[in-house]
């Protein structure tokens, strides 16, 4: 069976010094390639806490997060920063893009941040992202040119230009109308199907979380339900 590209080996995760607050008590977790879940859960869940240590953002206070068989508790800072670049990709609700940056430009961003120089072969990377996605035609316009939904479709762009294993998404459709939601989706779909890409998606909509393969629901702090989705 192939390598997990995740495992969370009874993480817990305290907050605070003198007045210590525990927000995840011992999680354990595994991700296989190809693996398109749902993270589900109430506000104060320790959803955001979870993807956080997943995302290599912050650091467990006991147990161990390992990606593609890694232990990263054993890398520094630069390592971690290493890790993230080149295993993982993010999309956030808001999508964070630059500005002051055409679209191609702000696909190109995590190949920049890892090489620290610009080459031909990185731009034709992120066209070619920008083009599965619909948006060849827009690569030279700036974020403030574009709609929500294509906006989105750039951070998606930009998650996927490293190839990461996996992709971490917090609410990616949340503040997209319905439409926009389905067709952004699909579009996560399309790559986890084509590419085998992970996907590990926050959601509160439960429409959203019934059309993944597995729902895992966290609640309190801990995994209350890990079931596959009947489809």
């Amino acid at each position: 069976m192939a390598e997990p590209v995740l495992q969370l080996r009874g993480v817990t995760k305290d907050y605070g010094e003198e007045v210590v607050t525990r927000v995840l008590f011992g999680v354990d977790l595994t991700l296989r390639p190809g693996e398109f879940a749902a993270l589900v859960g109430p506000s104060g869940s320790g959803k955001s806490t979870l993807l956080n240590l997943i995302g290599l953002l912050d650091r467990p206070t006991e147990g161990q997060v390992l990606i593609q068989g890694q232990d990263t508790s054993k890398l520094d800072d630069d390592g971690l920063a290493r890790m993230r670049a080149r295993s993982l990709g993010f999309i956030f609700q808001f999508h964070h893009l630059l500005g002051a940056f055409t679209a191609v430009e702000n696909v190109m961003m995590p190949l920049l941040a890892d090489q620290g120089y610009p080459t031909p072969e990185m731009r034709e990377r992120a066209l070619a992202l920008l083009r599965a996605v619909g948006l060849g035609e827009r690569a030279e316009s700036p974020p403030s040119k574009l709609s929500g939904g294509q906006q989105q479709r750039v951070a998606i762009a930009r998650a996927l230009v490293t190839s990461p294993r996996l992709v971490l998404a917090d609410e990616p459709t949340g503040n997209l109308d319905t439409g926009t939601s389905v067709q952004v989706f699909e579009l996560l779909r399309r790559f986890n199907v084509e590419q085998g890409t992970s996907f590990l998606i926050v959601t509160h909509d439960p429409r959203l979380a019934e059309r993944c393969d597995r729902i895992i629901e966290i609640v309190d702090g801990r995994i209350r339900r890990d079931e596959p989705v009947a489809h």
